[in-house]
């Protein structure tokens, strides 16, 4: 009993770091609504969260700190390729779309993190991950509500959002490399490091100091956004990603939409029609499919 409590510990720490990102809006409405742009707003969560991890791995385990000269690759990887860019991707498309859709193109990340698992790490491709990805997309389809029509995209806000999920789908493939060297925190350390660093030039900052002392309370927002849906949903992410293979941890991790729009029905009042309660469900199948009891399944 005790191995397998154990043994889900991993699998718990990534829906929790899907649940953690999915209250994300509670801290962006109060930020969005004070004049932070997108960008700004993901350059106050690095802002908190890069001292933060880096602090604490050098209090922690200072020696953990030390990474090759060759491997700042990964980190530039997961830093720069996958939190910058997935966040100006995707911040992208909900400004010239709509969330509903944003989220969706987003949540073809599993798609790209299998594909790129079999073709880098050889990973094995079973039917019930199949199935499950299958139920995720359609689910993540139904929750977003666009199935309910409206929704209008063109080609280019199509192919940007297309472009978050995958530069999303790199955080756990660069992620992987990185945690056959290193533990969990020197990799989240150096990823929000280097996220830091290369959010500086492209965030207007003067304009982002500005409000932010115009409204001092405005900072336990951003501290909020940084260590309750930043710092802690990334360090138990990768600290579950080390234990669980790339493709399931991708498709467990879209519980992320679902509690978003949970948040929004009870939180926001947004409509809850049935498309949406049945797309809930299909993400639940999927991640209670692929924790399940190993049986064989023929397609």
């Amino acid at each position: 009993m005790n191995k397998g409590f154990t043994r889900a510990f991993p699998i718990l720490s990534i829906l929790l770091s899907g649940i953690l990102w999915g209250i994300i809006s509670l801290f962006i409405r109060p930020l969005s609504a004070a004049g932070l742009s997108a960008m700004q707003i993901c350059f106050v969560r690095l802002l908190f969260a890069a001292p933060i991890f880096t602090v604490t791995a050098l209090v922690f385990s200072p020696l953990r700190m030390r990474i090759r000269l060759r491997d700042i690759w990964i980190f530039i990887g997961t830093g720069v390729v996958s939190v910058v860019l997935f966040n100006y991707f995707y911040f992208y498309t909900i400004i010239h779309s709509e969330a509903s859709v944003a989220v969706v193109l987003l949540y073809t990340s599993p798609i790209f993190v299998m594909l790129l698992s079999v073709l880098l790490f050889k990973e094995r491709v079973s039917p019930e991950k199949i199935i499950a990805l299958a139920m995720t997309f359609i689910g993540c389809l139904l929750v977003s509500g666009v199935t309910s029509g409206g929704a209008t995209l063109t080609p280019l806000v199509g192919l940007i959002g297309v472009m978050s999920g995958l530069f999303y789908a790199l955080y756990t493939i660069f992620g992987v490399f990185g945690l056959r060297r290193y533990d969990p925190l020197t990799v989240t350390a150096y990823t929000f490091l280097f996220a830091f660093i290369a959010s500086l030039p492209v965030s207007d900052l003067p304009t982002a100091f500005s409000i932010l002392s115009a409204t001092p309370s405005l900072w336990w927002w951003c501290a909020g956004i940084a260590i309750v849906s930043t710092v802690l949903p990334y360090f138990f992410y990768t600290w579950g990603l080390k234990r669980v293979e790339p493709s399931r941890a991708a498709i467990l991790v879209a519980v992320e939409p679902l509690v978003a729009s949970l948040l929004g029905i009870f939180a926001y009042g947004e409509g809850h029609d049935f498309p949406k309660v049945l797309g809930i469900v299909f993400v639940l199948g999927a991640i209670l499919l692929l924790n399940a009891p190993k049986k064989k399944i023929s397609l």
